[in-house]
């Protein structure tokens, strides 16, 4: 039977000290979540200095997202 199915994400997007971007996507974010919250975490992970990328190292907070998608799956193919 088709479904519709709806997720959230976090999506988490730092620049880096080569002038590109790199993002982390964390799924099933809490429901009262604050841009706070989300902003001490990603200063959190630059000060570890967590991460390296091929942009070089994460050097500053470009943004911050809460991605809600819905799904509509108009088709199930039949099993055999």
């Amino acid at each position: 039977m088709a479904e519709n199915s709806q997720k959230k994400i976090l999506r988490l997007t730092f620049a880096t000290t080569l002038g590109s971007t790199f993002s982390l996507t964390l799924p099933a974010p809490k429901e009262d979540l604050t841009a706070v919250e989300a902003e001490a975490a990603m200063n959190l992970i630059l000060a570890k200095n967590m991460f390296m990328t091929t942009g070089g190292e994460l050097g500053g907070i470009r943004d911050i997202k809460v991605v809600d998608t819905t799904t509509a799956d108009l088709y199930d193919p039949p099993q055999y």
